[in-house]
Parts: structure tokens; C-alpha cells; sequence
């Protein structure tokens, strides 16, 4: 077995995944008396640790996170710059992103139970108010907009906490990099129509938005806007939406209706906060506990993670920092393995550079 690489207090160990932008390490933190803990690290790659704004890109992304504490978006632990090296540190968990195990789902068939939906949803949009409610350390409003909110984007830990993650291109004041003019940020299929017309601010509505097409999407097992991307563009702009109840029977008239009024055409007809929407979603339908969450992702974990048999599982979120190319390959982690129970708490970096169909490049 190799050495790890020592960068400051860390241990940078084997490869979890790899993208365009950065890789992410297993790694630990070593501490004086023998203490360690299991980290996840993500590295920005050599070429562009030393580009100027690859490397504010990445630094916004850390401060941006570090100031939003809610158990259902993913934390930030350090930063580490020495020498030509650059990390970002943060918890390791034990999860599969939603995309993952939606499509495990639909490979066995079997629609997503009522009350967990709720509880995916809900935990996505609880998270997302904190984020948008964030605050500088002067406690002045930061206007944090994550623009990026889809099923690559929520990780689903093995303890049943769905978590908000990546803020790579996440809005918000004070932000050294600024979206430069003609740029589309996100995943075109879960982008608001405000977006794609440029006709409006990005605000909290927009990302309520795109948690209402996750949300349509867990509900009916479905992709809500697919096909090319004129086509999804076109059925965007169009608010050409199917109604929930139409695909799955068992749907509830407020469920419906809720989602329906989260993806309205028009941002002053949707709700005025995720938090507003996922209180009336908790109302709709009573959310599963934690362990009945915990339970469900189990159950489908070896569907959603094929390659991890007999390993550990581990987080894996989209990118900030997409490139045109990047495309974020699975790997089997290499040792040491963590200890069990240890997990990555879904953070923004535990995969670089994935891009889903339809996501643009930023």
C-alpha cells in the first residue's frame, strides 16, 4: 500500500472520485495523542490551483457553506492551502445521492412510498431556507440562491438525513466570482424559466422552483423535462406540466396541488419560501422518520451503488466547477476504509465535476 500524502493536519488516502475540477480523497485528520478521524478531501486538480479564479471559484464555495448550519445541508470543516495544494475538508457519510436511488427505484418498479417522498422533499427545501437565510458574520443577509438545486445535488445518508449539497455556483453577496454575461448556471432541466429567459432576478423562488420539479420527479419516478435540450427548453418555457395524480392514482389533491403551485411559469405564484412550501408539504403528507428513511435507503442501496459492493458507500454530489469535459468516473475507495458508522456528510465536494444530461457548463 502506498503512503498517503501528508498536507498539513491530513492524510490524503486513495480516491472516492474524479471529475474535471478536483478529485476527492479519502483522507484523515491527524491529531496530536494518536487522535485521528476519517475526513473526505476534495483536491483541486494541479492545473488549476494555480488559476486565479478557478481558485476564488473554489474558496466562494467553502465560505459560502461554512456559513449555512442546518442538519439537511452538508457542513464544511477547513480549508487547507499549502504550497501548490489545495483542499477542501469536510465530513465523510455514508449516503447515495437521490438520483442514484431514484433510478434503483424505477429499475425495481416500485414507487417511492407517500411518506418518504415528504420527507425527501421536505428535508430539500427545510435545507434550502437555511441557506437562503444565511447570514455574514456581521449577521447581514447573504441572498444565497443555490441555482444548482436537482437529485445529483441531495444526499440521502445511510441515517436517513437528506442533505442540500454543492454550492460551487450558489449566488450570494460578497461573492468574488460573479457569473459572467450570456452564462446559464445549473442543470437546464431543473433551471426556472426566469433563468433561461434572463428576464428576472435569481432569487429563493427560483430554487424553490427546481425542488418542485425534484419533488414532481420523486413522486412519479420520472423525469419531468427530458429530451434534447431545445425540447426541454421549449417544455420549460412552455410550463408544460403533467399533472402528478395522472401518473401515480395514489397522489393526494394537496400534494398536487402544491407541487403544481411550486412550479408555477410566474415566481409571485409559488411559495415565498421553501420553508413555507415544506411546511404545507409536512401537512399534506406526514413525513417518514429518520429510520424509516434510513430503512428505504437500504433497501435499494445495492442498485443505486453497484460498483461499492462489499465496500463502503460514499457521498457523490454534482460539481461547482464544471468543464466541458468532466465527466465524474465511481471509483472503489481505496484503504484505509472508515470505521463503520463513519460517514460523508454529503458535502459539495464529495465528487468534482459530475454532470448530469442537460446541465451546462459554468
Amino acid at each position: 500500500m502506498d503512503a498517503p500524502r501528508i498536507v498539513g493536519r491530513y492524510a490524503v488516502h486513495g480516491e472516492i472520485a474524479t471529475g474535471g475540477m478536483a478529485t476527492v480523497h479519502l483522507g484523515r485528520l491527524l491529531g496530536p495523542v494518536g487522535f485521528s478521524r476519517t475526513v473526505a478531501l476534495k483536491r483541486l486538480h494541479p492545473q488549476f490551483a494555480c488559476d486565479p479564479e478557478f481558485v476564488a471559484m473554489f474558496l466562494d464555495e467553502a465560505r459560502i457553506a461554512a456559513r449555512i448550519r442546518h442538519p439537511n445541508v452538508a457542513a464544511t470543516l477547513d480549508v487547507v492551502a499549502e504550497g501548490s495544494e489545495l483542499l477542501l475538508v469536510m465530513e465523510y457519510v455514508e449516503g447515495e445521492t437521490l438520483s442514484r436511488l431514484l433510478r434503483a427505484s424505477r429499475q425495481r418498479a416500485q414507487p417511492i412510498p407517500l411518506a418518504i417522498v415528504s420527507a425527501l422533499g421536505a428535508a430539500l427545501l427545510h435545507g434550502l431556507h437555511a441557506a437562503h437565510e444565511a447570514v455574514s458574520e456581521q449577521g447581514e443577509p447573504l441572498g444565497v440562491v443555490h441555482r444548482d438545486v436537482s437529485p445529483q445535488n441531495v444526499l440521502v445518508g445511510v441515517d436517513g438525513v437528506p442533505r442540500v449539497v454543492d454550492f460551487g455556483i450558489a449566488k450570494a453577496i460578497g461573492r468574488s466570482q460573479v457569473t459572467r454575461e450570456g452564462q446559464l448556471k445549473g442543470k437546464l432541466p431543473y433551471m426556472a424559466p426566469e433563468q433561461l429567459r434572463r428576464d428576472g432576478a435569481v432569487t429563493r423562488s427560483t430554487d424553490v422552483y427546481a425542488a418542485s420539479v425534484v419533488l414532481w420527479e420523486t413522486l412519479t419516478g420520472r423525469r419531468l423535462f427530458d429530451g434534447e435540450d431545445g425540447q426541454v427548453l421549449a417544455a420549460v418555457l412552455a410550463g408544460d406540466v403533467p399533472s402528478p395524480r395522472a401518473l401515480r392514482r395514489d397522489t393526494p389533491a394537496a400534494l398536487e396541488a402544491l407541487i403544481l403551485r411550486g412550479l408555477s411559469a410566474d415566481p409571485r405564484e409559488r411559495f415565498a419560501t421553501a420553508e413555507q412550501m415544506a411546511m404545507a408539504l409536512e401537512v399534506a403528507v406526514p413525513p417518514a422518520t429518520s429510520s424509516e428513511v434510513a430503512t428505504w435507503v437500504r433497501s435499494l442501496a445495492d442498485d443505486a451503488s453497484p460498483s461499492a459492493r462489499g465496500s463502503p458507500r460514499w457521498s457523490r454530489a454534482s460539481s461547482s466547477r464544471r468543464h466541458p469535459s468532466s465527466r465524474p468516473q465511481r471509483r472503489r475507495p481505496r484503504r484505509p476504509r472508515p470505521a463503520r458508522g463513519v460517514s460523508c456528510q454529503g458535502s459539495p465536494w464529495c465528487c468534482s465535476g459530475a454532470r448530469s444530461r442537460g446541465a451546462s457548463c459554468s
